[in-house]
């Protein structure tokens, strides 16, 4: 038993996929699906609960499923979608767009960017050396060393002094 078909199919410019599936006994019914981009644009349900007492059912269901799929790609082909293709798929603006008879939109012109040249890299960080403190220092030194404030060490540093 043929399960199903499924076709690829360009028609101006898109992709369009029929699919057609049979239901099987026990939901005795053939479904073609024509898709664009995930959006259903046109299904077709034929019932053949009316055959099931055949002998032949699987030749006549599978009869039955390609004539259905050939007349949807037939009729995405003579144009027969073309309305409902723009009214799913055309874009929200253009479903909100102004109609003829309003005032045209003035067109905004987009506001000049002045172009800032960019600032070069700044110098790499010196390493700062650390501050040799003797591991006993005479209380003079230890005073001295005390004594002067951490902008101070700073300073001395950036000009050179503590080379």
């Amino acid at each position: 038993m043929v399960v199903g078909f499924n076709h690829n199919f360009r028609y101006k410019g898109g992709v369009y996929h029929v699919q057609t599936e049979d239901g099987g006994v026990k939901s005795p019914q053939v479904v073609t699906l024509l898709y664009c981009g995930g959006t259903i644009l046109s299904s077709k349900k034929t019932s053949y609960a009316d055959l099931c007492h055949k002998d032949n059912l699987t030749a006549l269901v599978e009869g039955l499923m390609k004539e259905q799929h050939r007349e949807m790609l037939r009729r995405l082909k003579d144009g027969e979608f073309d309305g409902v293709i723009h009214q799913k798929l055309s874009s929200p603006a253009e479903e909100t767009a102004p109609s003829r008879t309003s005032a045209p939109p003035v067109p905004t012109v987009p506001e000049k960017i002045p172009v800032v040249p960019s600032a070069p890299p700044a110098p790499a960080p010196r390493p700062v050396a650390p501050v040799p403190v003797p591991a006993v220092a005479p209380e003079k030194d230890r005073q001295a060393v005390v004594a002067a404030s951490l902008d101070d060490i700073i300073l001395s540093y950036l000009i050179g002094e503590d080379d």
